[in-house]
């Protein structure tokens, strides 16, 4: 059993605060109007096994406030964490900017540190702790949380699986249209923008999952509702391989494509929704008996014709199984040597440096070399 307490106590951090102190299978969100208890998934391994939430700390009297109404202890400084020998954790849930020299006190204090995401503002400030972190001889763990996603699951299974053949193109958009969050989200001195706050997720799983070298990157950053920090990008990445990779972000659409599109020699995966609705077509034949042209516009083609079920399949898509809080379980497993970190920093950083050339590409309008 590992003591943590939480710095900064915003959305997220009121989210870890649940988690950690009431124990039970997925708390972050369980509790807040509008989401469902059934839209929960319920799991095997509970924090409390693992973690004990000493208490936390924010800047803001209100956060303060909520902690204690809650039965929390909270601290009255980041240095009265540092400073109490029960605490073996710090969780740094802060605005971006903040975290390299919290990171870095909370080490240098003995302790070892679980960070959100974007873990720093660029790879440089990575490397920094990096080498604070093996100088200390404490964990630093990157919460880049979204690999136990259910929809990403499952797109990775039918990767690994190739239950749509080998993949030669994934696509995945996340899409709103509520523009940038008005908190420090919107200002660049702060970390803000949509490439550090959901390209960190989307460039993270994709690069777990595809065990490839990127070969070329080209990005455009969007700006169409905000002009200090993107407020959206679309990324196209190529594998050595020849695999290529769209990622997308947008927060000004009012109608979104499908949440991931796979594309594999025998078949497509398709992912609507957060909700993981959708299907697999699955190739039987090249042939096609019942192929026949269509009208398309102002001519006939055959090429672009639907096929038809002779030559085709139609699957549910495949279930899988996933535990929301492995992270915290793994954390305390890699303080305690007894199993690797899932999420290291070198992945972490290998994700900051991707994330830099995307900003360059969208700079210079031009491909980027990667690896």
């Amino acid at each position: 059993m590992k003591n943590i307490a939480l710095l900064g106590c915003g959305g997220m951090g009121k989210g870890h605060a649940n988690a950690i102190a009431s124990g039970s299978g997925n708390p972050i969100w369980a509790g807040i109007p509008g989401i469902p208890e059934g839209k929960l998934h319920e799991t095997d391994s509970d924090v409390d096994k693992v973690l004990t939430l000493t208490g936390i700390y924010d800047i803001d009297p209100a956060a303060c406030d909520w902690a204690r109404e809650r039965g929390y202890h909270v601290y009255d400084s980041y240095e009265q964490i540092l400073a109490d020998p029960q605490v073996d954790i710090v969780l740094i849930a802060t605005p971006n900017d903040l975290h390299k020299e919290e990171a870095i006190a909370a080490m240098r204090a003995g302790k070892h540190v679980l960070c959100e995401k974007p873990v720093m503002m660029g790879s440089e400030e990575l490397e920094e702790v990096m080498a604070v972190a093996k100088e200390t001889g404490k964990i630093f763990y990157p919460r880049q949380n979204r690999r136990w996603d259910e929809d990403y699951r499952i797109v990775k299974k039918i990767y690994d699986e190739q239950l749509v053949g080998p993949v030669f193109n994934i696509e995945c958009r996340v899409q709103g249209s509520r523009g940038i969050p008005g908190d420090w989200r919107a200002h660049k001195q702060f970390g803000g923008g949509m490439m550090l706050d959901w390209g960190v997720h989307l460039l993270d799983r994709l690069l777990a999952m595809v065990p490839e070298k990127v070969k070329y990157i080209f990005c455009d950053l969007t700006h169409v509702t905000n002009d200090e920090v993107d407020d959206g990008f679309k990324m196209h990445l190529t594998f050595e391989s020849g695999l290529t990779a769209v990622m997308e972000v947008g927060t000004c659409h009012f109608a979104t494509l499908p949440l991931w599109y796979v594309a594999g020699k025998d078949g497509t995966a398709v992912i609507n929704n957060w909700e993981c609705e959708g299907q697999m077509v699955r190739l039987h034949s090249w042939e096609d008996k019942d192929a026949t042209p269509i009208l398309a516009g102002a001519g006939l083609t055959k090429t672009m014709a639907p096929r038809g079920d002779s030559s085709t399949e139609t699957l549910p898509l495949p279930k899988v199984d996933f535990d929301n809080n492995e992270l915290y379980i793994n954390l305390v497993e890699a303080i305690d040597g007894t199993a690797p970190q899932i999420v290291t920093c070198e992945q972490a950083l290998r994700v900051m440096r991707l994330m830099e050339a995307a900003v360059r590409s969208s700079e210079t309008h031009s491909v980027v070399a990667f690896e």
